[in-house]
């Protein structure tokens, strides 16, 4: 059985074949299609294909090639990037947009180790008004910009 020499890239490709794997049979639901008149299942089902061998061609690599192993997994950053989200989620309705893109960005920028509460406040106000350009104006999204807005 060969060794892997760089873990980071054949768990990586691993992920990628197991989500290209997940699109393929979530897709085949739906029709196919030709490349002509493609059906709902046509862009999933190839570009589950596509992860299933980019996933393929990393991890056989990472059998040939050296790299370095991979850093012990680290629980705070984590469980304070997946609470920011929830957290977003929770109150996306009541507080506005803004607000909660707000919070969003600077709560998981507090996951780091180089966090600097002045940059992260100044990357939230950016972000948020690109996120309310975005979903708001552009898509159209009914969202409340602010708290009681709708």
């Amino acid at each position: 059985m060969p060794t892997i020499r760089h873990p980071k890239d054949f768990f990586a490709g691993l992920l990628f074949a197991a989500l290209g794997a997940a699109a393929i049979v979530i897709s085949t639901g739906y029709t196919l299609g030709t490349a002509a008149h493609m059906g709902p299942g046509y862009f999933p089902r190839m570009l589950g294909i596509l992860l299933v061998v980019i996933g393929v061609v990393l991890s056989v690599r990472a059998l040939r090639l050296r790299g370095e192993s991979l850093p012990a997994w680290r629980w705070r950053p984590t469980v304070v990037v997946l609470g920011s989200v929830v957290l977003f989620g929770a109150i996306v309705t009541p507080l506005g947009l803004v607000l909660s893109t707000l919070a969003l960005i600077v709560l998981s920028s507090a996951a780091s180790a180089e966090f600097r509460p002045r940059e992260a406040v100044i990357s939230s106000i950016l972000l948020a008004a690109v996120v309310v350009g975005v979903f708001v104006f552009g898509l159209h999204l009914q969202l409340p910009i602010w708290p009681g807005t709708k």
